[in-house]
């Protein structure tokens, strides 16, 4: 089947954030909205199907989630990513950002500190400091227009005493697919300093070729034993809305310790629509997924040579994944709240500001392109106009 990615979708009024709450986040609702981390395109129509059948039976009681839930993640994981898991390491969560928080809970107590590495998808500070733990830096580096990691500064702050590291694999926002010698790396300090992994893959679907993503956890039976991996299909598929993400754990003890927070809290239910859609998400979606990273594929392409082009000022740290990109802008002399008032007010355009993602992103904006060619078309247009009259 081919899918069409080019079909505007008009989502407003759909009680979706990134479009029915930009006047309240943003501002102003006079905007291209480019923000959250959802992408514009229909949800797949198995998925759709897939509910619509369920809601033919008109009770939407408690649910329990059966075995096709599990051995769709299973055969996901195995065939894209080569990844085999067992049955007994899943664990449920009501999305990644609960199971990151979850897991500070779980892992570690108050005082103790957490490693970050940002820029990096904010709410990982929250999850530490809203908890009363130390949140510890260790900064990515800009090498050769990628984000790569500081390992020496790692290991200096796995040295002083980190008790976790939370890692976002592929990166958000740079786009980075951390290669097998950059994870291995990682893994190695960690173990040597006794520094539990948590690796956010929520975006590891969606890599373009030739790149390749690839487990934190499938390395080794060590690294696993010491690494939460949090997966989920609301990126991949759009279906952030049905908070229905998966927590793979092989270590028993630390599985327990984690199931221990997730019935402690009562939060373990889940939601029913939510359970089909990720099976019907795992089972069927192969060939969506590789038509969609196409189409985003020539977005980046368009994009990319747009901006060389037209706007020299803002380069393009092009991503290796995901439909996220972050967008040099230091070239325009803006300080970060004259540069965020100019993507408004300027070029009505509505992104994310750097500086939500912490140390490293002053100067930069992220920018959403899941959305058709037509609607970054003109997006960039309007970007191209505001530079010109500043």
């Amino acid at each position: 089947m081919t899918y069409n990615f080019d079909e505007f979708v008009d989502r407003r009024g759909s009680q979706c954030i990134k479009h029915d709450g930009v006047k309240e986040y943003l501002g102003s609702d006079d905007l291209i909205p480019m923000w959250v981390a959802d992408m514009d395109f229909h949800t797949p129509p198995f998925v759709i199907d897939s509910l619509r059948k369920r809601l033919e039976h008109e009770v939407l009681g408690y649910p329990v989630r059966q075995e096709g839930f599990f051995t769709s993640i299973i055969d996901w994981t195995s065939r894209n990513h080569n990844w085999l898991i067992k049955r007994e390491w899943i664990s449920f969560s009501p999305g990644v950002v609960p199971a990151v928080n979850m897991a500070v809970l779980g892992f570690t107590v108050p005082g103790d500190s957490i490693i970050v590495q940002p820029p990096v998808y904010f709410p990982f500070f929250t999850a530490v400091k809203d908890h009363g733990r130390k949140l510890v830096y260790n900064p990515l580096v800009l090498r050769d227009g990628r984000l790569c990691m500081d390992f020496e500064d790692l290991e200096k702050k796995t040295a002083a005493g980190a008790k976790m590291i939370i890692i976002s694999s592929p990166h958000n926002p740079g786009g980075s697919v951390w290669t097998c010698e950059e994870l291995l790396k990682l893994a190695e300090i960690c173990l040597r300093h006794n520094v539990l992994m948590l690796s956010d893959e929520i975006h590891c679907d969606l890599v373009y070729k030739p790149f390749k993503h690839i487990p934190l956890a499938s390395l080794s039976d060590e690294i696993s034993a010491k690494t939460i991996t949090t997966i989920a299909p609301s990126k991949t598929f759009n279906l952030s809305g049905l908070s229905t993400a998966a927590v793979i754990i092989s270590d028993e003890t630390l599985r327990k310790k984690f199931t221990q927070v997730l019935d402690h809290l009562h939060i373990g239910g889940g939601n029913i629509l939510g359970n089909i859609a990720t099976e019907a998400a795992y089972t069927h979606g192969d060939e969506w997924v590789g038509q969609l990273m196409e189409y985003l594929g020539r977005n980046l392409d368009y994009m990319h040579k747009f901006l060389e082009e037209n706007i020299p000022q803002v380069r393009l740290i092009r991503p290796e994944a995901t439909f996220l990109v972050w967008l040099d802008c230091r070239e325009l002399k803006m300080s970060d709240e004259e540069l965020k008032n100019f993507f408004l007010s300027q070029a009505k355009l509505g992104l994310n500001p750097g500086v939500m993602f912490g140390p490293g992103g002053e100067g930069f904006m992220r920018m959403n392109i899941g959305c058709t060619l037509a609607v970054l078309q003109l997006a960039l247009g309007q970007l191209l106009n505001a530079i010109k009259n500043r």
